[in-house]
């Protein structure tokens, strides 16, 4: 818009200027062709003079006062040399001689078809027009050169050029301002769309269930771009379904390697405990009930672990039903601490009571496996430290359990949620990843940090509600 003003107002000034001109000729030659009229009418029937040179000056000497008034126009008359004769303007013969110019270019009418030279020229805004031309007797020869001048103020027509100007910017502002007011609405009702649909691609995820963009009007464009985003959800939903189905077909298959390797375990001693028993039964041993005592605990001890085995299995794969209820956070988490004897494990809290509505069971199950994880960092150590803190904090309750054990090596510190994952000789690496799913199931979190030799602090933070 405003590029379009500037050329309209570009044209329109030149546009001005030519028709002013135009105008300001096209007057003068009708003046022209009047007085030219008027002239040889004078020296055809007017006259008692010869029709001479020398007699120019006698025949116009009252009468070229008259047709200048009339036209409104300087008349001069110069003989064929160029030296003045009569002339309606005042004090002309102080300068009687035609100028070089024109009257070199008057050498070289006789080459033009209409023998006649016509000079524009402006000054001080005002427009001059000048014309030469030969004055025939009746016989058409020449007998003299006639000057015509015509001065055309402009200023009036400046003045309205000024003032059109003024008008159309005037105008041209109020487009702008509308132009820019409806920029703005349009390029936000753009950007409205392109920022609900940024807003959805920033929420896109390929673990959840993702919303699709409905806009009830939007450009060609845009739904274009909007259309694209739903059928990307579609194949993301798509591709979500058929990585879930891979990774539990993947979990599983780790699953079912790791139940073979843990149940192999004990079914080891127990094939050679029955071995070693066969070979050395003897019925008539004295010591014979304590061997077959023996050989009873042993199988009992291996069906444990395989009992145990199961259990941890089972509780991994399905979370235990949430019996939720108002505790004492306080209270439970020092109930938990109180099964372990050892000294240095310390228990820590701002707070008398802390309530929330949690599965005691379940709490009770993430503060022992957290210790226990504790106990197995700090063995070795000279001074071993094991704190538990609870505190509050707005809404939630944070439980942190520290150590200064040997620490989680940064190689490993992916890996520590991952099911059968351990760092330890014994064990089957679900714990962490157990928690980490109860604790998920009450929209919480669990985190920790760790540094080799220094210790490990795990955080577990607990909506009250």
């Amino acid at each position: 818009m405003l590029l379009a003003s500037i050329l309209i107002l570009v044209v329109t000034v030149y546009q001005y200027d030519e028709q002013t001109k135009d105008y300001n000729i096209h007057r003068f030659e009708r003046k022209e062709a009047t007085t030219i009229e008027t002239i040889d009418l004078e020296l055809t029937n007017k006259t008692s003079y010869p029709v001479k040179t020398e007699n120019l000056s006698k025949i116009f000497q009252e009468r070229i006062y008259e047709i200048s008034s009339i036209n409104k126009l300087n008349i001069s008359i110069f003989d064929l040399h160029g030296n003045l004769l009569v002339s309606s303007k005042t004090n002309a013969f102080e300068d009687s001689q035609i100028k070089p110019l024109s009257y070199n270019n008057l050498n070289n009418l006789n080459q033009n078809s209409n023998h006649r030279i016509l000079i524009s020229d402006e000054i001080d805004g005002m427009g001059y027009q000048a014309s030469y031309t030969y004055i025939h007797d009746p016989k058409f020869k020449r007998i003299g050169i006639l000057e015509l001048q015509f001065s055309q103020d402009n200023s009036e027509i400046e003045e309205e050029l000024k003032e059109f100007i003024s008008r159309l910017g005037l105008v041209y502002l109020l487009m702008l301002i509308i132009a820019i007011a409806l920029a703005y609405f349009l390029s936000s009702y753009i950007t409205r769309s392109i920022k609900t649909i940024s807003d959805k691609m920033q929420q896109t995820r390929l673990n959840e269930r993702n919303e699709k963009i409905m806009v009830d009007s939007a450009s060609s464009e845009i739904e274009v771009l909007i259309e694209a985003y739903n059928n990307m959800i579609d194949q993301l939903e798509e591709s979500a379904v058929k990585l879930a189905k891979s990774e539990r077909e993947q979990a599983w298959r780790e699953m079912a390697k790791q139940v073979a390797h843990e149940i192999k375990n004990p079914l080891t001693p127990m094939r050679l405990t029955v071995q070693s028993f066969e070979r050395k039964f003897n019925p008539e041993d004295e010591k014979i009930r304590e061997k077959l005592a023996e050989y009873s605990q042993t199988l009992i001890q291996q069906i444990d672990v395989m009992s145990s085995i199961a259990s941890a299995f089972s509780d991994f794969a399905k979370m235990p039903t949430q019996n939720r209820e108002k505790i004492n956070v306080v209270s439970v988490v020092k109930l938990a601490i109180d099964i372990f004897n050892e000294d240095f494990i310390s228990f820590k809290t701002t707070e008398k009571e802390l309530f929330a509505n949690l599965d005691k069971t379940q709490l009770i199950r993430v503060v022992t496996n957290l210790v226990k994880n504790a106990l197995q960092a700090i063995e070795n150590e000279e001074n071993p430290i094991i704190d538990v803190i609870v505190l509050t904090e707005k809404n939630n309750i944070k439980i942190i359990v520290s150590d200064n054990g040997k620490g989680i090596a940064e190689d490993v510190k992916d890996l520590i949620f991952e099911p059968k994952f351990t760092t330890k000789t014994s064990g089957m690496g679900l714990g962490l990843g157990m928690i980490k799913n109860i604790i998920e199931a009450y929209e919480g979190r669990i985190s920790f940090t760790s540094k080799e030799g220094i210790g490990t602090i795990f955080t577990v933070i607990l909506p009250k509600e």
